[in-house]
């Protein structure tokens, strides 16, 4: 995405809405793409001496942008004073004129992203960054303790029935993927069919509602610069108010193993020190306010679930739509992911 954004950012636009809206004055500065993964594009800038951060949804992403970027300013508003490092959140617009598709600015993060390289505090101490699993750990208790209702976020999503629901709209969602053409279809994906059984006969009957961020792995915060702590957990596009359980399936499902080998997403280098999956466990346990007795039913979901989302990159890659390489890379992990969710459910 680091190329679309010129196709999509009408800086004139941007600046002239800014106006507008009383956000700063002067030309805007210093344009420049972050990584965001496949699935967003980020601009960073500056204005009159204050550092932004520009997110929309990739022009493919038409469907649902526009509540998906709703849904992600309406949380980063109520949890601006919680205990939860996050980008401060600037301004949103949801009017697609101004730049085709909705929006959100955020304030600039001071930190780095792990995925992208480790400075020489970090990268130099296996302590600090056994501290850094930690506290990316501990951000995830964090955000899993914030009380969503007394925030108004009680009609974020639908509680009622959530875990219900995961298999079949993911399910859906995998079958959608027909529509684009040459993708080889469900029979690419091995033995989907049986983990989804699996997941239905094996459903936990209740859970403790929470604010879920939805994609959190180590490639999406960024840590402090002077030490191990978190700087901000970001893209919160998946976020929604479910079962914070599923987040920690999710960061098991993507956490490396002790040669830095993840099944799928960033790689981060040197790995050595990092705790292991295990030691993360443990720690939810000992300060979270959740049973973690059911977590191998959230692990074959994260697993069914992260699964299908890398294939639909994969199937628009079939159709031209994303790039061969990254669509071939993401299908790998979704086969991978499937694999490691038929391991969870022998050992069950």
């Amino acid at each position: 995405m680091k190329q679309e954004w010129v196709h999509v950012v009408d800086v004139a636009r941007l600046q002239a809405w800014m106006d507008e809206n009383s956000l700063g004055a002067g030309p805007l500065q210093n344009l420049c793409p972050l990584g965001g993964g496949t699935q967003n594009v980020l601009v960073s800038f500056e204005r009159a001496g204050e550092a932004y951060v520009l997110r929309l949804p990739p022009s493919h992403r038409s469907r649902d942008g526009g509540e998906t970027i709703k849904r992600e300013a309406r949380i980063l508003g109520a949890i601006a004073h919680e205990n939860v490092p996050h980008a401060q959140l600037v301004a949103a617009c949801f009017d697609g004129s101004v730049l085709g598709a909705a929006f959100i600015i955020t304030r600039k993060v001071d930190g780095f992203n792990a995925a992208e390289g480790l400075p020489p505090l970090h990268a130099h101490d296996p302590v600090v960054r056994r501290r850094m699993g930690f506290a990316l750990l501990d951000g995830l208790v964090r955000l899993g303790e914030v009380d969503h209702l007394a925030l108004g976020l009680s009609d974020v999503g639908r509680v009622e029935g959530f875990l219900e629901r995961q298999v079949g709209r993911w399910r859906r969602e995998l079958e959608s993927y027909a529509a684009y053409d040459a993708w080889p279809g469900v029979a690419a994906l091995p033995a989907v069919a049986p983990v989804a059984d699996w997941l239905e006969a094996h459903r936990p009957t209740r859970f403790t509602p929470g604010i879920m961020h939805g994609d959190f792995h180590i490639g999406n915060v960024m840590f402090r610069t002077d030490g191990p702590e978190l700087a901000a957990i970001l893209d919160w596009e998946m976020a929604t108010i479910g079962d914070p359980l599923l987040d920690l399936g999710w960061l098991l499902a993507t956490w490396p193993d002790v040669s830095g080998s993840a099944l799928t997403g960033p790689e981060v280098l040197p790995w050595d020190g990092f705790p292991a999956a295990a030691e993360l466990v443990a720690r939810y346990a000992e300060t979270a306010d959740r049973s973690v007795t059911d977590l191998g039913w959230y692990q074959v979901l994260a697993c069914y679930k992260l699964a299908i989302v890398l294939e639909g990159t994969f199937a628009r890659a079939c159709a031209g739509k994303a790039g061969k390489d990254i669509g071939l890379k993401l299908h790998d992990g979704a086969v991978r992911l499937l694999a490691r969710a038929n391991q969870l459910v022998e050992c069950r």
